[in-house]
């Protein structure tokens, strides 16, 4: 059983930066892929950006690209989503997920995973 917190969420101002970070404990997961998602009021929940556990490969949503960076500690079982340039349209609850790790399968589908933490509420104002 692996267990996953998030922590690092709040309120920001438009254009400002955060830097969320996960957790994990239980069944060591430096194999696993690891990845955030957010889900807005309303809407369904989606992919923010992901990083494979074997060969450490990351990905991010279009919307996020060179704005949000995806990274790893595996000493400190942990995973970091530095966001900067944060928009209002980020304004969302983060969630941190883990799976076995499974290059066959789409990193981006939050279907696939196994695990997830109960989510930090960021806010970006305007």
């Amino acid at each position: 059983q692996v267990q996953l917190a998030e922590s690092g969420g709040g309120l920001v101002q438009d254009g400002g930066s955060l830097s969320l970070s996960c957790a994990t404990s239980g069944r060591t997961v430096s194999n696993n892929d690891m990845a955030w998602f957010r889900q807005a009021p309303g809407k369904a929940r989606e992919f923010v950006a992901g990083i494979r556990g074997r060969g450490g490969h990351t990905f991010y949503a279009e919307d996020v690209k060179g704005r949000f960076t995806i990274s790893r500690d595996n000493a400190k079982s942990s995973v970091t989503l530095q966001m900067n340039s944060l928009k209002p349209e980020d304004t969302a609850v983060y969630y941190c997920a883990a799976r076995r790790p499974n290059i066959l399968s789409t990193i981006r589908d939050p279907a696939q995973y196994d695990y997830w933490g109960r989510g930090t509420q960021v806010t970006v104002s305007s």
